[in-house]
């Protein structure tokens, strides 16, 4: 299918792997899609400026880089930053068209029916989209679907005047005549409202009074805020909505100076919030921010998860506002053809963006092909080899931001083992982007395909945590070999399959590696060195100090599974690798907050027992600083004492001069992959036991089992 991208300042339509529809979200086949002069000409500039440029206008993207840089060094941080900039950007957040198929978990739409999308990263420009249910409605009887793909723009503005609270009869300014500003003024006329629109380009103000604008005035005329107080008897305006986009201070604080006492000003615009007290003081004036589309903007619960606000509640979630905005096109309340340039092919994209550049019209529209047929889901990049290769064919499944910072770099580092066929994402997009980018023979959204590649032998999976059982289960009755992120799994049925696998499938069964990365580090492999000799049991005590993840993020609900089964599970295997054997009997406490802040698997206590007596202490906790190292070790043994360093040293009290140390944590994600080339190509044990990795998860889940049993007495008492 085609896609438009943003890459180093320029508009390019490609060929990408249609996607695939999860369980809550409807696929679309995409008729016409929005481009709105404002937000996405913005970041069109900005995509084309150098990187130093962007990082000052972008400083939450240094912050990001910075880490990366402490965590990775600085090659493997500039090769991830270089390699994104050059895949490009999908662009969009507004289209219309046909529902062709729902997820499993869809009610309320069907295939056939004519809905309007929202949302960045989702409601793309792009011939096919995949749409969480929240973010999708139905589009009314009499609205083409032309104006109906500028729905997310219409519930910006709604919900713009929804915050301004406006009453029949007010006076209200709207700074700025944009898009925005123009649906702004027709939905405030709609209301019964007195609109005096703002705005320095003559051309702007003119549509706006050609659309019903009471009063249109050019700051390049003369003092507008004292044409302002003229116009309303010296008292000032009602309320004011600014949908213009500025870094000047000026445009608030002549914004607030037009205003009476006790007005109203809503911020809907990217505007610079430098405010001055006299301003706001003496009038007393409320300012509100209006959140883009409405109430549910922002929250995954609400947008991914598709769980809705109660309507008695919550009366005008974004959802609503869009509904509210297709009826008003529907009652003919709204006028849309004095603001659009035209309707441009996909293919003519580029050119769509030039006309917004010169235009004083506000949109252009995209069309896509209607085509019977259904997308291509997996693109091809590059001919398959003529002779045969004799590196392990891998199918990377999830290309996330973890597998782009570490395994995409680690299977460069082992092209002489390792050879990248396929990337499998949900998203054609990001799938193809880093399919060429490490110059994989093709991408695709369809899991299936690479299951069916004979020059697959090997799937690494790192999509999130709930698809990783049935993946690797898919892969493995392929007859694939399996890398899989930890957590193998995230329920007992679910290991319990994967099991009953191996057990019928005998000594040919393929092989399974769960992504248990730290037994392979420089430093675990010394300390073990170091208790292999030992006369007696171990005592371990481990410190995870894992920083707090606020409770909506995704490693705490269904897909993560929390943090316990989803991180803490390294831990145990560490132990089981340290001692040689598997856990007997684990006991945990947890401690939860009773604001809810924490949840009982973000901090608590984990105690193994080995049938030799050795016992294993895991101290997790969400509550410490980030200044704090992330993770540390001691290990009481003989009369000696190991200890580590967030694996960037580790040293032996009792044994002098046994020391080891790295610029840089080496948590051993380079050598699993060693350790796994060579099973795959000589035969022998596998890198991590089947038992060894059975038991780890296990252990996680019994300790998931006892933390939540400490949580609910606490509730209770």
């Amino acid at each position: 299918m085609k896609q438009v991208l943003v890459r180093s300042g320029e508009i390019v339509v490609e060929d990408v792997p249609a996607p695939v529809a999860g369980p809550k979200e409807i696929l679309v086949r995409v008729a016409h899609s929005c481009v709105s002069a404002g937000t996405e000409l913005a970041g069109l500039r900005t995509s084309a400026l150098p990187l130093y440029r962007r990082a000052l206008k972008q400083p939450e993207h240094v912050r990001r880089a910075l880490e990366m840089i402490r965590d990775q060094g600085v090659a493997r941080t500039w090769q991830r930053v270089s390699g994104k900039l050059a895949a490009g950007s999908a662009t969009g957040y507004s289209v219309a068209g046909e529902v062709i198929s729902i997820g499993g978990e869809v009610d309320g739409f069907r295939p056939g029916d004519r809905v309007a999308c929202a949302g960045a990263a989702i409601a793309n420009h792009a011939e096919i989209v995949s749409v969480p249910i929240n973010l999708a409605v139905d589009v009314p009887v009499g609205v083409d679907l032309v104006d109906a793909s500028t729905v997310t723009l219409g519930a910006i503005a709604l919900q713009g005047v929804r915050r301004c609270q406006p009453t029949l009869g007010e006076t209200v300014v709207v700074v700025g005549l944009g898009l925005l500003g123009q649906l702004t003024a027709q939905i405030l006329r709609a209301a019964g409202c007195r609109v005096i629109g703002i705005d320095v380009n003559a051309a702007r103000v003119d549509i706006a009074t050609r659309l019903g604008l009471d009063v249109g005035l050019n700051p390049a005329n003369g003092d507008w805020v004292a044409q302002v107080h003229r116009l309303t008897d010296s008292m000032g305006a009602d309320a004011a909505i600014i949908t213009a986009s500025s870094s000047s201070p000026l445009v608030i604080s002549e914004t607030m100076k037009c205003c009476r006492r006790k007005a109203r000003v809503v911020v809907v615009g990217d505007v610079s919030l430098q405010l001055e007290r006299p301003d706001l003081y003496a009038k007393e004036l409320d300012l509100l921010i209006s959140t883009s589309y409405g109430p549910g903007r922002y929250d995954p619960v609400y947008e991914e998860g598709g769980h809705d606000y109660p309507l008695p509640y919550v009366r005008w979630t974004e959802n609503r506002n869009m509904e509210a905005y297709l009826e008003m096109l529907a009652k003919g309340t709204l006028r849309l053809d004095l603001l659009r340039t035209g309707v441009f092919d996909v293919d003519r994209a580029a050119q769509a963006y030039e006309a917004l550049k010169s235009d004083s019209r506000m949109i252009a529209i995209l069309a896509y092909p209607s085509r019977p047929e259904a997308a291509d889901r997996t693109v091809p990049l590059r001919l398959s080899a003529t002779k045969a290769d004799s590196r392990i064919g891998v199918a990377l499944v999830g290309a996330g931001s973890f597998a782009q910072g570490m395994h995409l770099p680690n299977l460069v580092r082992l092209r002489a083992e390792f050879s990248l066929r396929a990337v499998v994402s949900r998203t054609g997009a990001n799938a193809k982007a880093i399919a060429s980018q490490y110059e994989a023979a093709y991408a695709t959204t369809a899991l299936e395909e690479a299951l069916g590649d004979p020059q697959v032998q090997l799937l690494i999976i790192a999509t999130r945590h709930d698809q990783h059982a049935r993946t690797a289960l898919a892969a493995l009755r392929a007859g694939k070999h399996v890398f899989v992120e930890k957590p193998l799994a995230l329920q007992e049925q679910e290991l319990a399959e994967i099991e009953r696998f191996f057990s019928v499938s005998g000594p040919a069964a393929p092989v399974l590696m769960t992504g248990f990365n730290r037994r392979f580090s420089p430093a675990m492999k010394w300390a073990r060195e170091m208790t292999l000799a030992r006369s007696g049991p171990l005592m371990v005590t481990y410190r995870m100090n894992a920083g707090f993840i606020p409770p909506p993020h995704w490693v705490h609900g269904p897909e993560g599974g929390g943090r316990n089964i989803g991180e803490a599970c390294h831990i145990y295997d560490v132990f089981n690798y340290l001692t040689g054997s598997e856990a007997s009997e684990v006991r945990a406490l947890g401690v939860e907050s009773k604001s809810g802040n924490w949840r009982a698997n973000d901090n608590f206590v984990a105690t193994l027992t080995y049938p030799d007596g050795s016992v294993a202490s895991l101290f997790y906790t969400a509550m410490g600083s980030r200044e704090h190292p992330k993770e540390q070790m001691e290990i009481f043994v003989d009369g000696r004492v190991v200890r580590m360093n967030d694996f960037k040293s580790i040293d032996v009290i009792g044994a002098p001069n046994r020391t080891w140390s790295a610029r840089t944590a080496q948590k051993g994600q380079f050598e699993e992959l060693q350790a796994l080339a060579a099973t795959l190509r000589h035969g022998g044990e596998w890198p991590i036991p089947l038992s060894q990795q059975l038991n780890a998860t296990r252990v996680s889940f019994e300790v998931e089992r006892q933390i939540r049993g400490c949580a609910d007495r606490s509730s209770a008492s």
